[in-house]
């Protein structure tokens, strides 16, 4: 049966499903009563949806609120443990899988470092031994929390490079940096990973599931529009704004900062990624006639960068014994960062522009004020005034976070119902209207 909208009746469901789902996620506990407004349902509506979803187990009591002049109303959360999501971030250092619950509360987490081994750097990438260790981390943290994988929503995975998708294959990582020429990342998953059919796999750039977390957990809420960098080996960005909801990745870097100039890991020629990444960082202060820690990772080796510029003991500013290659290589990159910074602030216009991942964090605040500067210079008056300059807040476990929220996302937009088929390349009204539902930060 159709409705004049040309919406079925399931249609109409699930929406309302959907409409509740989601405001109790983000807003709950709620009552009943409470759930109305927001969700523009009729009291009769909002008690059929509701004894739907305890039934089937997605929605509980939480206690109960005094009501004006009449008896208590019931309180409604969602069920944590009603269901589960495996997040992925296979990153340049290390591949990480955590275990959430509904409430994307950590149960389980297991990393492992992509070794330096090889006489080549993509020796680590090998697609074989990353898929291995993926597979072998899913497996664990399923076995140290006591979960079955059919309670899985599915595994959401962030990844260094563009995702395209094929019938054949589903999601294929065309990752240059990394060596992953059209690597069929999906299908080997499926391949190597003991997971139920029904088990979906959500693959997608890093920085868009970085952007995602932020967006929904961190530093982005309220915000109608941002840029979040990740900045680790290499640099990446997620643009959210009202034409590219529910974000979008852009390979920020590899805008060209310098005609002819260091040659990226892409193999192009002065890539922003070549003068600010962690990776090309430590490399410049090398040729710069520093000595960056050799045979370690390139987490250990920014924090001895860091302690040779910056001495403990003399807190977040330079002084005596602080090492002044180390500060100028840093200054320099603070600077190459700004004029990038200047190019997202000049094109896309945002209110705040969120720097996380790995090398981000470990710079710190004693690097962003160096960068709001240049940026604030190199970009146009205007949106420079109008936009904010800030780390990210939710750490390290964003991608992760953000990758687990993907299956997440899905399940809400599918009303709660496991078994019923997504919608393909739309925007759910859900995802859309987040930002202005979102207590501003």
């Amino acid at each position: 049966m159709k409705v004049r909208s040309g919406r079925t009746v399931r249609d109409l469901r699930r929406e309302n499903r959907t409409a509740v789902l989601q405001h109790l996620y983000f807003d709950g506990p709620l009552s009943r009563f409470s759930l109305g407004p927001p969700t523009g349902l009729s009291s009769g509506s909002v008690s059929n949806v509701v004894g739907e979803l305890v039934a089937e187990g997605l929605v509980e009591e939480a206690g109960s609120v005094d009501s004006a002049g009449g008896r208590p109303r019931t309180l409604l959360r969602i069920r944590p443990q009603s269901r589960y999501m495996i997040g992925v971030d296979i990153g340049e250092t290390r591949v990480r899988v955590e275990l959430f619950d509904l409430a994307l509360t950590e149960l389980a987490r297991v990393e492992t470092p992509l070794a330096l081994d090889g006489p080549r750097r993509v020796d680590r990438y090998d697609v074989g031994v990353v898929v291995g260790h993926v597979s072998a981390g899913i497996t664990e943290v399923l076995d140290r929390a006591g979960i079955e994988a059919d309670r899985l929503l599915g595994v959401g995975v962030g990844v260094p490079g563009i995702v395209s998708r094929t019938p054949e294959d589903g999601a294929v990582v065309h990752g240059q940096t990394i060596g992953w020429d059209a690597v069929p990342l999906e299908r080997l998953l499926r391949e190597s990973v003991p997971l139920p059919a029904n088990v979906t796999y959500y693959i997608d750039n890093g920085a868009k599931t970085l952007g995602q977390a932020e967006m929904w957990f961190g530093a982005g809420r309220g915000a109608q529009s941002a840029v979040v960098v990740l900045f680790g080996s290499g640099v990446g960005a997620c643009v959210v704004t009202d034409d590219m909801r529910p974000g979008r990745a852009v390979e920020w870097g590899h805008l060209t900062v310098r005609v002819r100039g260091r040659r990226c890991r892409c193999g192009a020629l002065g890539c922003l990624e070549a003068y600010a990444g962690a990776e090309a960082l430590l490399e410049r202060w090398r040729e710069a006639g520093g000595q960056p820690l050799v045979d370690v990772d390139e987490e250990t080796a920014l924090t001895a960068m860091l302690a040779a510029a910056y001495p403990p003991g003399q807190g977040e500013a330079a002084g005596p014994g602080s090492d002044a290659t180390a500060l100028a290589v840093l200054e320099e990159t603070a600077e190459y960062l700004g004029a990038g910074f200047s190019d997202l602030i000049n094109l896309f216009q945002p209110e705040r522009i969120l720097v996380g991942g790995w090398a981000g964090l470990q710079l710190g605040t004693r690097f962003l004020d160096s960068v709001r500067a240049y940026a604030t210079s190199y970009a146009l008056a205007y949106p420079a005034a109008h936009v904010r300059i800030d780390l990210s807040t939710l750490g390290p476990d964003a991608v992760t976070v953000g990758a687990a929220a993907l299956p997440l996302a899905e399940f809400f937009e599918r009303g709660g119902r496991q078994d019923e088929t997504a919608a393909q390349e739309q925007t759910p009204m859900w995802r859309t209207t987040l930002r202005d539902r979102a207590a501003p930060s």
